[in-house]
């Protein structure tokens, strides 16, 4: 967690720009790296569709989330994909569960 799901992306040119990904996603996110997860969604497209990244994460300041999103364009721009949409799926930690138990619990415990 956090998950960054792509849609409309060749498999092989995420895994080559996935070290990128992940640097570039938690520097932005301020979270370790080893908690972003890349994701390749296969989808059959039934109408036109542009090329998207969907970011679940937990809320965090409009300022952070339009840095993650800034950060993410400027890379994939870079890498020659121009209008790509971006957007976010906010998650709430008492609705995503680990172990059975909501996470907002196990912030408190640790």
């Amino acid at each position: 967690m956090p998950f960054l799901r792509f849609k409309g992306f060749e498999e092989n040119c995420l895994r080559r720009l996935l070290p990128a990904l992940v640097e570039k996603f938690s520097w932005a996110a301020a979270v370790p790296r080893e908690i972003v997860k890349i994701e390749l969604l296969k989808i059959i497209q039934l109408s036109e569709t542009p090329q998207s990244l969907e970011i679940y994460m937990f809320p965090r300041e409009q300022k952070k989330h339009d840095l993650i999103a800034a950060t993410m364009n400027e890379l994939l721009s870079a890498e020659g994909f121009g209008g790509v949409h971006i957007f976010f799926v906010l998650l709430n930690p008492a609705l995503y569960y680990k172990e059975g138990r909501p996470v907002q619990d196990l912030f408190w415990l640790s």
